[in-house]
């Protein structure tokens, strides 16, 4: 693992690239597990989607991002569109059940 600032080409930053890519994955793949297991829950009327919810996971997003010198508005948009899957996801299965 290479810093940015330490890449002397092109290929060490395409390689570090690839690594954060596979990492991302990875992570994205297991906050999906937590996605599949949610909506066996969400069948009980205790537990059903809060709107709130959406909008706290994003603003803690957006703070992360900031703290991280990574553009908010890109986390944002990023993290809208992994919480309309997974929302769409959910009610999918609950209409199966």
């Amino acid at each position: 693992m290479k810093k940015a600032e330490d890449c002397t080409n092109m290929d060490e930053v395409r390689a570090e690239i690839d690594r954060v890519d596979r990492a991302l994955v990875d992570l994205l793949a297991e906050r999906w597990s937590y996605v599949d297991r949610a909506w066996v829950f969400k069948r009980s009327p205790d537990e059903a989607s809060v709107p709130w919810r959406n909008r706290d996971v994003i603003e803690k997003v957006k703070t992360r991002a900031e703290e991280t010198a990574m553009p908010a508005e890109m986390a944002e948009a990023l993290w809208r569109m992994i919480i309309g899957w997974g929302i769409q996801y959910e009610e999918e299965r609950l209409k199966e059940k």
